[in-house]
């Protein structure tokens, strides 16, 4: 009940939002449109463009837009489903008998086809539109109106056949240019509902999203009214996005092999374990990820459900690079905060500024922004070390001096004063995203460096045997003759 009463708040129906604009001319707040600047393709200038949330009495809930420019007098109305799509298509079929069929209300979604018979027009999918029988009957003739001076001249024969198309629209809407100014069109409208039109028609909207509507008068038993739903096609559900498009049969090879290279990258890996700390079964996930201006990496998260134990870890998907690399990074601000960090468990960390140094290993491998790593810092000397062991009977003196260094971390991790940030990463793993890319950041500065032997001895690197692993050179250990 209470989801109904939210619907009904922010999509009222479309009779409320007319009294309510009428009743919000003194009181602008009161009108129930959302105004918002923007761009007009036209002349470039700032045009304003409006919206309002309502709902189509036995329809659905819909968004209706209108764009008007000052400076060039450019308008442009839209209309688009704040619903899902569809399970099925929807076709929609009227007879347009007598003037009271042109008042019937007509809502086109984008994927929306028209189809008169009579005048063998077809209208191919275009922009939303919320209108009237009538207004499209207007519109068609509007637009078909526009080039036919030009047909005439180039195309004789298209201008004939266009002409009596429009011909006959503008005889079915009584649009006759002279008729009498001194009457009202809309009294006359009224008074004469019940006349029938000059040639009758037949208006069909084929919508596959179904996501159309055209208004049945008094019931669904209406007799010059009807719709049925029908199941989409392969290409119709490719034209709306639902289904992948159609691969050319020569290319067929190429696109599975990309394919299959794209879903390793998709992929999520799932490898059964033992929990460390409850000794139950338990699933490590693992998936692959490739870093812009970095190099793929392999991320593995690990869930207990029963005790509720969790790790994650990150490893280099790549191989082993030739030299090492040192990242230098000025913080200046709390946008810096927001910057993806990858810190391998290879590389070291310091901030100079408090004098924060973390070794390699210390938090193992993590794939975070540059706030997040900072928090996880302060969350694990906080709760870790200060509160563990025997800090309770520890010297007053260092008690202080810890806690004037994690007044000055949390002012780091808030971005409150100016801090580096080092990342020194012997095997090159690590990352800060690069703000400015692919152009060099001015904050940031990356130095690569030869490994020291020592730290190829760390690393396990002076032992590691990468050529002629597999024995002798020659097969049988004989010499040549």
């Amino acid at each position: 009940m209470a989801q109904i009463e939210e619907k009904s708040e922010f999509f009222p129906p479309i009779a409320d939002v007319v009294d309510k604009t009428h009743a919000g001319d003194e009181d602008t707040s009161a009108r129930p449109l959302e105004e918002i600047e923007s761009l007009c393709m036209q002349c470039g200038e700032q045009g304003v463009t409006r919206m309002m949330l309502t709902s189509i009495p036995f329809f659905r809930e819909v968004i209706v837009m209108s764009f008007r420019c000052e400076h060039c007098g450019h308008s442009n109305n839209e209309i688009q489903s704040a619903g899902k799509i569809r399970s099925e298509g929807t076709l929609y079929t009227v007879k347009v008998l007598n003037r009271g069929d042109l008042d019937r209300q007509l809502i086109r979604s984008e994927a929306c086809s028209i189809n008169i018979p009579e005048f063998q027009l077809v209208l191919p999918p275009s922009r939303g539109q919320l209108t009237t029988v009538e207004g499209l009957l207007r519109d068609i003739v509007a637009d078909l109106s526009v080039q036919q001076p030009l047909r005439r001249i180039q195309d004789e024969n298209a201008y004939t056949k266009i002409q009596e198309i429009i011909d006959g629209l503008k005889e079915i809407i009584a649009d006759d240019e002279d008729e009498d100014e001194g009457k009202d069109k809309s009294e006359q409208r009224k008074l004469s509902n019940d006349d029938p039109v000059t040639r009758a028609i037949t208006i069909t909207l084929d919508d596959p999203s179904g996501n159309s509507f055209l208004e049945f008068v008094g019931s669904m038993s209406d007799l010059k009214w009807n719709m049925r739903t029908y199941e989409r096609s392969l290409e119709q559900n490719r034209q709306l996005g639902l289904a992948p498009p159609a691969e050319d049969a020569e290319g067929n090879a190429v696109d599975e092999a990309e394919q299959e290279s794209e879903g390793l990258n998709e992929e999520v890996f799932e490898f059964p374990g033992i929990c460390s700390r409850c000794g139950r079964p338990l699933i490590t996930r693992m998936k692959k990820v490739s870093i812009p201006y970095f190099k793929d990496t392999l991320i593995m998260s690990t869930n207990c459900d029963d005790c509720g134990y969790r790790d994650n870890e990150i490893k280099s998907g790549a191989a082993i690079s030739e030299h090492g690399k040192k990242i230098t990074l000025k913080v200046e601000d709390r946008d810096d905060l927001s910057r993806d960090i990858l810190k391998s468990d290879t590389s070291g960390l310091s901030i100079p500024e408090i004098d924060l140094v973390l070794h390699p290993g210390t938090l193992g491998g993590r794939f975070t922004t540059l706030e997040g790593i900072l928090d996880q810092v302060y969350e694990e000397l906080t709760e870790k070390v200060f509160n563990a062991g025997d800090s309770g009977v520890v010297d007053v003196d260092d008690r202080a001096e810890f806690q004037e260094f994690l007044r000055k971390l949390k002012q780091v991790k808030n971005a409150e004063i100016p801090f580096t940030l080092i990342l020194d990463d012997p095997l090159a793993n690590s990352h800060v995203q690069n703000l400015y890319a692919p152009d060099p950041d001015p904050n940031m500065e990356i130095v690569t460096y030869e490994r020291t032997w020592q730290q190829n001895e760390d690393l396990g690197l002076n032992d590691m045997n990468v050529e002629s692993y597999g024995g002798d050179d020659t097969k049988d250990g004989g010499t040549e003759s």
